[in-house]
């Protein structure tokens, strides 16, 4: 018996990527290929799916992530492995509160994704320990702290530095306190530069997006 693949991401190189890892095996058969999260549940209820190759941001708009939890809550015998180039932390954590097996950084291939879809359907949980580092500027992702990646979020949003007080329940002057570290760790001078380098490594997700 082969398990019946759904593959939901916009990246037309991820999909053709997953599509020939099925193709190779004796284990799996592709059962749809999508570009869309939105049509992700469609698929799942008209055809037998057993395992969802979910990315989690797309260009359409639509929500792996949301697409995820819907899935889990309609067909919990599906299983749901996520698969992203995104780097920021909180996705790990969001990923499992809506129901995902599994978790997998397309950028940082620390195992298969053969290995990891087929632990996945064996039962088990394969989660990365945390993100991956990634360069931003003059800084690695590992030496900003969480306070400063929090304000990057702020500005990813186009939030003034009063919002971004507000949002976080700090000072103002906090607030331009953390800008200020960024731009010394980064080197970059402006708020535009730096939010623009942070989308671009996958740090931040692309408009100011966050799950909680």
């Amino acid at each position: 018996m082969r398990y019946r693949v759904l593959i939901v991401d916009d990246q037309t190189v991820s999909r053709q990527l997953f599509e020939r890892i099925i193709r190779d095996s004796d284990r799996y058969e592709t059962a749809a290929s999508i570009d869309s999260a939105g049509m992700a549940d469609a698929y799942c209820a008209r055809e037998k799916i057993d395992l969802v190759l979910m990315d989690i941001v797309m260009k359409d708009g639509s929500d792996g992530l949301e697409a995820a939890a819907h899935i889990r809550k309609s067909y919990p015998n599906i299983r749901i492995l996520m698969v992203t180039s995104m780097f920021d932390a909180a996705l790990l954590k969001t990923a499992r509160e809506a129901g995902a097996d599994s978790f997998w950084y397309k950028e940082v291939q620390d195992r298969p994704m053969l290995e990891v879809m087929d632990r996945t359907m064996a039962g088990e949980r394969v989660w990365p320990d945390e993100a991956p580092v990634t360069p931003i500027g003059n800084a690695a992702s590992s030496e900003l702290t969480e306070r400063e990646i929090d304000v990057l979020r702020c500005l990813a949003e186009g939030l003034s530095d009063r919002e971004c007080a507000e949002k976080l329940v700090v000072s103002v002057a906090a607030v331009r306190y953390h800008i200020g570290n960024l731009f010394e760790k980064t080197g970059f001078s402006s708020r535009t530069e730096l939010v623009v380098a942070a989308v671009r490594s996958g740090l931040i997700i692309p408009g100011g997006k966050r799950w909680n």
